[in-house]
């Protein structure tokens, strides 16, 4: 599958689509069943030209099964491992420091049933490079980029740019996985989708590029931005300016 997006804004790496799938393509990357591994590790080799998938038993830790829709709840007590910590408590993915990403565990617990949530009903969750989807076969739920900040300013222009308003882009506080797959997945099935920009968790920003950001659509809204781009901005010299200081091609 095709996407003028990536090729205008030469992005690094390919788009990922993420599918939902009830038969489990071969040779994809995966984590073993019932061992802790990060969904966003996984989303970067997709990135890279890899295939991935994950099941109801190997989607890596908590917040990844959540983030996949592969499992609708935290375990109780992880809301002290994303804040103060508690003393006696179990590691969670051998790590046992508190992450501190919330003040207080209260406030990570309310986070925690305040996220969406969404049911996959097909028994894999799979992410494929864009340009290695066939249309005439299967069609993404959601679509990926990875994207610097020339990029993601393009993205957010474009995201707005067949519509009314200025609030056609989200970034929301979640893990990285989360922000990448559940809230765009919540997106889909709304009258007026939003993009959403993720990898701002500080825990899976060592396994992305350092000036890297994600941006993460529906894949009706992907649709919606792919028809817009003839004829939009990045037809004119401003885009151009810009277009130009960015190296090498997707």
């Amino acid at each position: 599958m095709h996407s003028e997006i990536a090729k205008r804004l030469k992005l690094r790496y390919a788009p990922v689509a993420i599918l939902f799938t009830d038969e489990k393509p071969p040779g994809a990357l995966e984590f073993a069943a019932g061992r802790w591994g990060c969904v966003a590790a996984l989303l970067t080799a997709a990135a890279k030209g890899r295939r991935a998938v994950f099941s109801r038993t190997t989607f890596g830790c908590e917040g990844g099964g959540v983030g996949l829709g592969l499992s609708d709840q935290y375990s109780e007590g992880v809301e002290y491992f994303l804040s103060t910590g508690k003393e006696g408590a179990p590691p969670v993915g051998g790590i046992r420091e508190p992450e501190a990403f919330k003040k207080t565990p209260a406030l990570a617990k309310e986070w925690m049933e305040s996220i969406p949530s969404i049911a996959v009903p097909e028994e894999y969750v799979v992410f494929k490079p864009l340009p290695a989807v066939d249309s005439a076969e299967e069609e993404p739920q959601a679509v990926v980029f990875y994207a610097n900040p020339d990029q993601l300013t393009a993205l957010i222009v474009l995201a707005n740019y067949g519509r009314p308003g200025h609030d056609s882009v989200i970034a929301p506080f979640a893990a990285g996985c989360q922000t990448t797959c559940l809230f765009p997945l919540s997106e889909a099935g709304k009258g007026r989708p939003q993009a959403v920009i993720g990898m701002t968790d500080v825990s899976v920003r060592p396994r992305i590029d350092a000036d890297l950001l994600s941006f993460s659509v529906p894949y009706v809204m992907f649709r919606e931005m792919e028809d817009n781009v003839p004829g939009s901005f990045l037809d004119k010299h401003e885009w151009q300016k810009i277009a130009d200081r960015i190296p090498g091609t997707n």
